[in-house]
């Protein structure tokens, strides 16, 4: 279990993530997407697709799939909230191999 140090040195990270201005612009464009109809439901269809393809590897199906995740990213705000996950995405790699990095080293340093 954590020490509770710990644990807050942990929180200090996650509250900067999530009050940087890339996880407030995802949560925005989400919430503005979760109310746009249309791109919800393309959104669902390529998912159905997905799932069709795995069953099937038909390349009809990866064909239809690929055209509708490449109208889906023309959509400015699909494309915005992309970009700004990935951004979020980074940060989080960053702090994992931060935190692999340190542990690499703090365990290779022990003498047996």
């Amino acid at each position: 279990m954590l020490s509770e140090n710990a644990k807050e040195k942990l929180d200090d990270i996650v509250f900067y993530i999530i009050n940087s201005i890339e996880y407030k612009k995802c949560v925005d464009i989400k919430k503005k997407m979760s109310e746009n109809k249309e791109l919800i439901e393309e959104i669902e269809s390529i998912k159905k697709l997905q799932k069709e393809f795995i069953k099937s590897n038909d390349i009809k199906i990866k064909e239809q799939l690929d055209n509708k995740i490449n109208y889906l990213n023309t959509i400015p705000i699909y494309v915005e909230y992309n970009n700004n996950l990935e951004k979020v995405n980074d940060m989080i790699d960053l702090v994992k191999e931060k935190l692999n990095d340190y542990f690499y080293d703090k365990l290779n340093k022990i003498d047996f």
